[in-house]
């Protein structure tokens, strides 16, 4: 990943650096690799996240449908 740093403005680099990381999930990825995750507790919180994912979706379909 890099950032370029423009008229020593280094601050402004530094917002654009922690936006590409946080849309590339480094931050996420980070705290889940903090601490051991246990595979069945690994399986249920990617179950969790695709449940909500996919009711999301259909909430957002549902919106845009009218109903």
């Amino acid at each position: 990943m890099q950032v370029t740093v423009r008229d020593n403005n280094v601050d402004q680099a530094l917002r654009a650096l922690k936006k590409k990381m946080q849309r590339e999930g480094v931050f996420r990825e980070m705290k889940l690799r903090r601490n051991y995750e246990k595979p069945s507790e690994k399986r249920a919180r990617e179950k969790a996240e695709a449940i909500r994912r996919s009711r999301k979706l259909l909430r957002k379909r549902l919106e845009r449908e009218g109903y």
